[in-house]
Parts: C-alpha cells; sequence; structure tokens
C-alpha cells in the first residue's frame, strides 16, 4: 500500500500506521526524489519512539513497531512539522 500511495502522490513521505490490540504497526515511506532530505528510517523511528518502539529499513520504505497506541495520535500529528524541518522550510 505505501508503495501504491508514494506512486499516486508522486514527490511524497508517508507514514501509515495500524493499532491491534496494544500493537502499533508503522510504515514509512518516502518518495524516491526526497530521499537526500528524508530518510523513511528517520522518519518511521520518529513516530515509532513515540510509541514506545523502533523500527528502521530503507531510505525509501522503512516499518517499526510500537506498544504504546495511547501516543499514536500526537506522534503522527508531529509528522509534518517534523518533515518541514527535514526540508529545511
Amino acid at each position: 500500500m505505501a508503495d501504491q500511495l508514494k506512486n499516486k502522490l508522486g514527490s511524497c513521505a508517508i507514514v501509515l500506521a495500524v493499532v491491534e490490540g496494544d500493537k502499533v504497526s508503522l510504515i514509512a515511506g518516502v518518495s524516491k526524489d526526497k530521499t537526500g532530505q528524508i530518510k523513511a528510517g528517520d522518519l518511521v523511528n520518529f513516530v515509532a519512539t513515540q510509541v514506545g518502539g523502533k523500527g528502521g529499513g530503507k531510505p525509501d520504505l522503512a516499518q517499526a513497531g510500537g506498544n504504546d497506541p495511547s501516543g499514536l495520535s500526537a506522534a503522527l500529528a508531529k509528522v509534518p512539522a517534523w518533515i518541514q524541518a527535514q526540508l529545511g522550510a
């Protein structure tokens, strides 16, 4: 799904999250043209550390997990500002 969204959106950085019970699963994707500024592993870890987890992957696609779903909404709300900071905006 992350790859399909990247292809559809073009130049982008995305984070997808799923909560199942007390587990959070995350995936981050970054379009190839933005991997020089934003690394998917850094992005997914930014969210994961706020939900009690960690992760990693390639510059354009990374996965993470966590065990504190209560922090997910706040973590996702911080993503746009984090991305803007990486872009130097």
